[in-house]
């Protein structure tokens, strides 16, 4: 099998989340196993079922390409309020329709997501697999990847600190396992 490629969406649109930086030090702690494209759904405007069919809808249409084109999703999310950010809802709700036309079904997930709070994200991450589920997506249960931010997750260049690095390195091995033994239909 060639290398696996991995859509990574990251929740936040801060240019300065860390939940990105999270994202990028997973992407540069597999790298020699898998490519990872970030999906950048800053732009896309908010979900209207009225943009079905219409050219409004191109900004939605123009990234499903780009997560056809992958063999698995890396979900990483903040949890705003106990939820997820209405930015990741969005993309899953945009690239679902036109009704019968989704992007998601059958294409590998998995969810991590970073807090400086206990729980790191939780909330967020449990109301995600609910939507996934809806979605059609097979979703990596275990390991779980609630992740307390700290100064020492990443390194001064980015990659993952030596405190969380083992973790990290089997959770992203069993994810990249999850996509192989889940190709997507």
């Amino acid at each position: 099998m060639s290398q696996l490629k991995i859509a990574v969406i990251v929740g936040s649109l801060s240019k300065q989340s860390i939940n990105r930086k999270l994202g990028e030090g997973l992407a540069r702690l597999m790298q020699d196993q898998a490519d990872f494209e970030f999906i950048d759904i800053s732009r896309l405007p908010v979900y209207n079922r009225d943009f079905d069919n219409t050219p409004d809808f191109k900004p939605f249409e123009d990234l499903k390409p780009q997560i056809r084109s992958c063999n698995g999703v890396l979900f990483i999310t903040p949890e705003y309020n106990r939820s997820i950010p209405a930015s990741l809802k969005n993309v899953l709700d945009g690239l679902s329709r036109p009704h019968g036309q989704t992007v998601w079904a059958g294409i590998p997930a998995a969810i991590i997501g970073s807090s400086p709070g206990a729980a790191a994200s939780a909330m967020a991450q449990q109301h995600l697999r609910n939507v996934l589920v809806s979605l059609d997506m097979p979703t990596m249960a275990q390991p779980e990847g609630f992740v307390r931010w700290s100064d020492t997750l990443l390194d001064a260049d980015g990659n993952i600190g030596a405190a969380s690095h083992d973790f990290l390195t089997k959770y992203m091995s069993k994810f990249l396992a999850w996509v192989q033994l889940h190709p997507k239909k």
